[in-house]
Parts: C-alpha cells; sequence; structure tokens
C-alpha cells in the first residue's frame, strides 16, 4: 500500500526513477481500488461515479509514475505515447514496463531503493 501512496504523493514527479516493484505495485492497488469503486457504483446505482473520478483522479499520479518507470530503462517518459498506436503500441509500452531496470546511475538519476 506504501507504493500506491507514494505514487500519490509524488503525483507531480516527473524525475528520477521507478523501481519496476514501485511501478506493478502502485498498479496493483490502482485496480484493487478500481474494482472496489465498481462494485461501490453497482450497489449505489451511480452509473460509473465513483469509477470516473477514481479514474480521474489518478491519471496525474499514473503518468508520473510511468514516467519514472520509463526513466528506470533509460528512455524518455514521452515514450508512453506509443499508447497511442493500436495494438502494438500497448505490447511495446508492455515489454518497457517490465524491463529491468538500468544497472547503476543512468542520465534520470540512482538506482531507486527498494
Amino acid at each position: 500500500m506504501d507504493y500506491f501512496l507514494d505514487a500519490y504523493r509524488q503525483f507531480a514527479n516527473f524525475q528520477g526513477r521507478a523501481s519496476r516493484k514501485q511501478y506493478w505495485m502502485f498498479y496493483l492497488f490502482y485496480v484493487i481500488f478500481y474494482i472496489m469503486f465498481a462494485v461501490l457504483d453497482d450497489l449505489l446505482q451511480t452509473g460509473g461515479l465513483f469509477m470516473a473520478l477514481f479514474a480521474l483522479v489518478s491519471i496525474l499520479p499514473n503518468i508520473a509514475i510511468v514516467t519514472r518507470r520509463l526513466h528506470d530503462i533509460d528512455k524518455s517518459g514521452w515514450w508512453q505515447l506509443l499508447i497511442f498506436i493500436p495494438v502494438i503500441g500497448a505490447i511495446v509500452l508492455l515489454v518497457f514496463l517490465v524491463m529491468k531496470g538500468t544497472e547503476g546511475e543512468n542520465r534520470f538519476g540512482s538506482v531507486p531503493l527498494n
């Protein structure tokens, strides 16, 4: 849960690096909360209001942590624009997100602490 909250604390930090563990733990809790809000929306018959609000609040932290994750493999955060290329862009971005980070320091900073 600390990784999830840390991403929100650093919601506008596009500098530095994020490890695979930091990113994937954030993503895990994001999916859990999204499902929780979906169930809540269904129970309260709000038409997806809570899911939409959660997604809206999470846009900037999500972009920031993906940028830091790409920095860990020595790529610019602009690479996440690949998502707009149908199918292939999502696959390439997924491969980038699961790649092991650069050993030692790179142009974006030192190795993220685990």
